[in-house]
């Protein structure tokens, strides 16, 4: 389930990608395109819904954010604390080799 949490989160963010490079800061980009003479959607009609699937995506991508948080797999902890136990056990047998300081040496 995580895995399909992933790939809806990596074709939004493909997505919103693409939607804000076609965008313009300063009001061209695809809005500019259709600013002739025949006009099919108009220019304040595609930067309005450029904005909107702007937003659109952004908040699918928080959701889908989320939502993966709930598709985590929660039954590895009890692995994962066999491993600090683990680790903890090697810890203790491992003694730093002693260096020389000066004190030591007068």
């Amino acid at each position: 389930m995580y895995g399909l949490f992933s790939i809806l989160i990596l074709i939004t963010c493909a997505l919103l990608l693409l939607v804000i490079l076609v965008q313009n800061p300063k009001g061209g980009g695809l809005a500019s395109t259709f600013g002739e003479g025949n006009q099919f959607m108009g220019v304040k009609k595609t930067s309005d819904f450029l904005e909107k699937s702007t937003w659109t995506l952004a908040l699918a991508l928080v959701a889908l954010t989320l939502a993966s948080n709930f598709a985590i797999d929660r039954s590895e902890g009890a692995q994962q604390s066999d491993i600090i136990e683990q680790v903890e056990d090697s810890a203790e047998d491992f003694v730093p080799a002693e260096t020389e300081t000066p004190e030591s040496a007068e």
